[in-house]
């Protein structure tokens, strides 16, 4: 049986695509779940206004996409975390942070959008790419700050007297 498939199904190909499979496939998983339409006259037809709908859609995200990248191009996000001597951090920054720092600066992005090739864990100055639809990809930095070591500055107590223990000749003389 020949059907058009309304939307991406891994294991048989993509949304608008006509295929040949078995009829007891599509007659009994395929129809009923809503995957695919038959692939008759009327079909066709349908099948061409899911396609157009669907590219209309596709240029309403790319069009979204390109704004909000013109926006986000350049911008700085600060992280201030602590660190050891060398730069290394106790932790990391990860693309959920990154996310988290762009929506407190009003830019929501999908986590998954964010391009890191593995956890930030030095101290500097870091370029992340921001992949927000194909081909529309953006670019901020991520300057990472060690936290200020805490020295604790002992207050400063006046010297103690020492105590000489009293003799018999100090009370005399005090004494007199």
């Amino acid at each position: 049986m020949r059907v058009i498939l309304k939307s991406d199904i891994p294991s048989l190909g993509r949304a608008g695509e006509i295929k040949e499979v078995k009829n007891g496939f599509a007659r009994n998983y395929l129809i009923p779940r809503g995957l695919v339409l038959s692939a008759d006259g009327r079909s066709q037809k349908e099948r061409q206004f899911l396609e157009n709908v669907r590219q209309k859609k596709i240029l309403k995200r790319k069009k979204t996409a390109e704004e909000t990248a013109k926006t986000i191009h350049g911008k700085v996000i600060e992280f201030t975390l602590k660190a050891g001597e060398e730069g290394k951090l106790f932790g990391s920054v990860t693309n959920i942070g990154v996310q988290k720092k762009l929506e407190e600066a009003g830019f929501p992005v999908d986590r998954r959008s964010i391009h890191l090739e593995e956890p930030i864990k030095t101290v500097g100055t870091h370029e992340v790419e921001i992949r927000l639809h194909e081909g529309v990809v953006s670019k901020i930095q991520v300057i990472v700050k060690a936290d200020a070591p805490i020295v604790e500055k002992k207050a400063e107590e006046p010297p103690a007297e020492e105590s000489v223990p009293e003799t018999e000749n100090q009370t005399q003389e005090s004494a007199e």
